[in-house]
């Protein structure tokens, strides 16, 4: 039975669209009706993502400092909340749930006009900066690592954790097994699509540098950029190191589930499955990350003992090779670590979410969401 329809904003990167595609899968099997509202890139969308349909919706950036550029940037954006203010004229929602990226903000703010409940998700531990701008004009805020606190936008933020993919929660269901002395160590590295050039570099250096019995241990799998991927591959075969090196891995959960140490980036999304799966982690925040929300989100996982934060400057290959070389000879450190990120994770996020989303829908606050959960 239909309960009604939800729209969804978000901008379109993987980052913004994932998260809103969970929490789409997850209210569609509750019977709501989905919708979706995103920027011109949503043609490539409108035949993966779960929704009735996909609007595009004008918007734009407002980075520059040029006068004339930011005049055409709220131009669009005006536009924008007109051409929203029309999509729910039709399909009349009963909550509008913005994803982060400057295309929700015309949905959020003629939403807001409309005196349409509304709900922001926001994936990392520092708000973004449209998120920040739609923060004192929504219901509600749900927050991956954002804290629920006494500040203004703590005081209507709810954690509930950034929804993972379904190769994720399957993949949490293998136990975390350390790797005594002597047997196989599996050590996952990846970049994402920023960065990876530093491990393709530093990486294989700091291999080179540990002891022939713990090189003979490892087998190491690792992103890298698709440039990269001849020469990392060369320095492990001369190393005699068992590696699998590849721009992508269409199995990366399950390859994160074997890992008995990851290295990596430490964007939203990754933090959330290193921690729903429980693996131990070596974070390095990418150094160029706007607003450093990495360098947040790996804080807020390191706080919780299930990884460690390293700067990129402070990581010389002899640096790497100590770091890797001395947790290879602790296993119950990493035990430890792992166990720690997986009290952090939250895999029902998703469903979280959800139900935040309905309670704001229905005319709740957070405060009277807060007490039922409670």
């Amino acid at each position: 039975m239909s309960k009604g329809v939800i729209l969804l904003a978000a901008g379109g990167t993987g980052g913004h669209l994932f998260p809103a595609e969970a929490l789409a899968h997850e209210l569609i099997e509750r019977g709501w009706k989905v919708h979706l509202a995103t920027d011109h890139r949503a043609e490539r969308y409108s035949g993966q993502f779960p929704a009735v349909a996909v609007h595009s919706i004008a918007s734009a950036t407002l980075g520059s400092r040029n006068p004339i550029a930011v005049l055409s940037s709220f131009w669009r954006i005006w536009q924008g909340v007109r051409q929203a203010g029309e999509v729910m004229a039709r399909i009349k929602p009963e909550a509008v749930v913005g994803f982060g990226g400057y295309p929700t903000l015309p949905p959020l703010y003629a939403a807001t006009r409309r005196k349409v409940p509304t709900l922001i998700h926001e994936q990392n531990a520092v708000m973004g900066r449209a998120n920040k701008a739609l923060a004192g004009r929504v219901d509600a805020i749900a927050g991956g690592f954002l804290p629920e606190g006494a500040s203004a936008a703590g005081a209507k933020t709810v954690t509930t954790g950034n929804p993972v993919r379904p190769q994720v929660l399957e993949a949490a269901k293998t136990p975390y097994v350390p790797s005594k002395d002597g047997e196989p160590f599996r050590f996952l590295v990846f970049g994402g699509s920023q960065g990876a050039q530093f491990f393709s570099d530093a990486v294989p250096a700091a291999i080179a540098l540990l002891p022939e019995a713990q090189r003979k241990r490892l087998l190491i799998t690792q992103q890298a950029r698709a440039e990269d991927v001849g020469r990392v591959k060369a320095v492990y075969a001369e190393l005699a190191v068992d590696a699998r090196v590849s721009p992508f891995f269409t199995d990366m959960a399950a390859r994160m589930a074997a890992a008995h140490l990851v290295m990596s980036r430490s964007g939203a999304s990754t933090v959330s499955e290193i921690s729903v799966i429980g693996r131990p982690a070596l974070l390095v925040p990418y150094p160029h990350a706007l607003d450093h929300d990495q360098a947040a989100n790996a804080a807020a996982l390191a706080a919780a003992g299930g990884a460690e934060l390293h700067p990129q400057s402070t990581l010389s290959a002899e640096r790497i090779a100590a770091l890797v070389g001395g947790l290879m000879n602790d296993p119950s450190r990493l035990a430890g670590m792992a166990a720690a990120a997986r009290s952090a994770g939250k895999p029902d996020a998703a469903r979280l979410l959800a139900d935040l989303t309905e309670a704001i829908a229905s005319g709740k606050t957070v405060s009277d969401f807060r007490r039922t959960r409670a």
